[in-house]
């Protein structure tokens, strides 16, 4: 850092940026004049129409000057350094809309009584910002997933891409800035993207990122904050979990197959909501997508509050810590869970946070999670998986759902089919004791197996609650490219009245659940629910 002294005046503006161009440095010590912790060359800046967002530290009551210059547009930005939270001076400019592209360069000047001292931002670009969290199956990386070699050799080839993680780290109070960063922004490469095992970079994040670029051929930003074994109260706030009424952590899970960085993740309640989400709220994103949900199978009943009432926190905290630029609806995907163990395992915890990962609606968006979108991974096992059946390698496909279901909820595009059949209607054939379950006809199903059906012969639905094992199988018998036809295999036709489907922590094999989509080959989701009225939640 260079400290300039000229009492009643500034140094021109363009002969402090022939200095820091000469330097190269853009981060000073702590306690002077900086930004961020995770502001840094390289960077991904927020596009318009919203306004992104620059912040850091400085002496309270110096004024700072911020300028900007490069593809398009220059800007100049000055504001006052104020005490912030922790005792610190904090200062903050909102830029203006910037449409894609870059690179761009800014130029922060910190006048303290005339005691001038500078610092730069180098090779920024304007594009789309994505958060990616959750827990392990996030934290994978590019580098233990299938097809890694190849995946990493490409990455050279997306330098629009920038890459940042975050470093584990938990506090009991919020932080306002990052403890700890194990990757500092960085351009795709082969050694960003495919760091170590466990560590960077996060093979879905990397994927969904990829695959987004290659759609919308603008710059994406990914930054990554994921902890193995972790369940969804250590990532919401103590107002979320309030509104749920959770107040005891949780520190039991299913006898799951963890092999990893599973073991000892932090369970306490908003401790990584602290340290890991708080610090990043003053900056302008388009949105977030998660992957856990492993961590609670053990206690699955409150996740239907716990999830929907993390996603709205994490909206109303963002929108605020950015000022208003972060979108107070901004959309939020995240990844069904997949399998663990073997198809032979009867655990109900999988199938439960399945269903209430969409506020037991069975899809998304629905009306407790608007602009909230999934990919459906329980077809997608991996018993051979060397990082336990419980981190599936196949990221790939995760991913590609994910952007699928993204193009249409995040971007708007009204002609993408993003999701897998949806009854509309069911009937009971008494005469010849048969179901059938209808589609609406352009999904143009198709059939791979005949087994996924169970129903419950009881009008109580405490005999018919999701854990009972008063369930029957109902397999496919026939099907057309719109409806499928199950027949019942007891004497109990009067009395269904509730109907299942992939209620099983296993229920198939790799891609070959029995109902998919022929317009975009994806799974119908697993179902709980109305035999006669599939879109009422039970009690019927």
């Amino acid at each position: 850092m260079a400290v300039f002294k000229m009492r009643g005046s500034l140094l021109p503006l363009c002969f402090l940026s022939l200095l820091c161009l000469l330097s190269g440095s853009s981060v000073t010590a702590q306690g002077t004049f900086n930004w961020a912790s995770y502001y840094g060359n390289h960077m991904v800046l927020q596009q318009g129409p919203h306004r992104a967002v620059l912040w850091g530290y400085g002496e309270v009551g110096a004024t700072v000057n911020v300028s900007a210059w490069g593809a398009a547009t220059d800007g100049f930005y000055s504001t006052t350094v104020y005490e912030g939270y922790d005792g610190r001076g904090v200062w903050k400019v909102t830029l203006q809309p910037t449409a894609w592209g870059g690179p761009y360069q800014f130029q922060g000047v910190h006048d303290n009584q005339g005691m001038l001292q500078w610092i730069l931002l180098k090779d920024v670009m304007f594009g789309d910002v994505w958060v990616c969290s959750g827990q392990s199956n996030m934290e994978f990386t590019v580098r233990q997933a299938f097809n890694a070699s190849y995946a990493i050799a490409e990455a050279a080839d997306f330098p629009d891409i920038r890459l940042f993680t975050a470093d584990l780290v938990q506090s009991d109070k919020p932080l306002y800035d990052l403890d700890k960063i194990l990757q500092p922004w960085s351009v795709a490469s082969s050694d960003s993207v495919g760091g170590a095992a466990w560590k960077y970079f996060s093979a879905v994040c990397w994927f969904y990122g990829r695959d987004l670029y290659n759609h919308l051929g603008y710059p994406i930003g990914l930054v990554a904050t994921s902890w193995g074994g972790t369940p969804v109260e250590a990532w919401s706030s103590p107002t979320a979990l309030n509104k749920c009424n959770i107040t005891n952590s949780h520190e039991e899970s299913e006898d799951l197959q963890y092999a990893g960085p599973e073991v000892g993740g932090p369970s306490g309640h908003s401790v990584l909501w602290n340290a890991m989400v708080h610090p990043l709220l003053n900056m302008t994103i388009t949105g977030a997508i998660w992957y856990q949900g492993e961590a609670n199978t053990g206690h699955p009943d409150t996740y239907s509050c716990s999830f929907p009432g993390m996603i709205d926190s994490w909206r109303k905290e963002w929108y605020m810590g950015s000022g208003g630029q972060t979108d107070p609806y901004f959309p939020f995907g995240f990844v069904q869970l997949s399998t663990t163990g073997k198809p032979s395992d009867t655990g109900m915890g999988f199938p439960a946070i399945r269903w209430h990962q969409t506020a037991d609606y069975g899809y998304v968006p629905n009306p407790a999670m608007p602009n909230v979108f999934m990919a459906v991974a329980v077809d997608l096992p991996d018993a051979k998986s060397p990082f336990g059946s419980i981190h599936p390698r196949d990221k790939q496909d995760v991913a590609s759902r994910l952007v699928l279901a993204a193009r249409a909820v995040a971007y708007g595009e009204t002609d993408v089919m993003f999701h897998g059949p949806r009854p509309v209607s069911v009937s009971v054939d008494a005469s010849t004791k048969n179901i059938d379950w209808i589609y609406p006809k352009e999904m143009n199903i198709t059939v791979k197996s005949k087994d996924g059906f169970e129903v419950c012969c009881s009008k109580d639905l405490s005999q018919c609650d999701m854990t009972s094992k008063e369930w029957a199988p109902v397999p496919i018998v026939s099907s057309t490219s719109y409806s499928i036809t199950l027949q019942l295999s007891q004497d109990c036709w009067e009395d269904v009245t509730y109907i299942r489907y992939l209620w099983k922590q296993w229920p198939c094999d790799f891609q070959e659940c029995a109902v998919y989509s022929a317009e975009n080959d994806l799974p119908e989701p697993p179902f709980f629910g109305c035999m006669l009225e599939p879109d009422k939640k039970p009690p019927c």
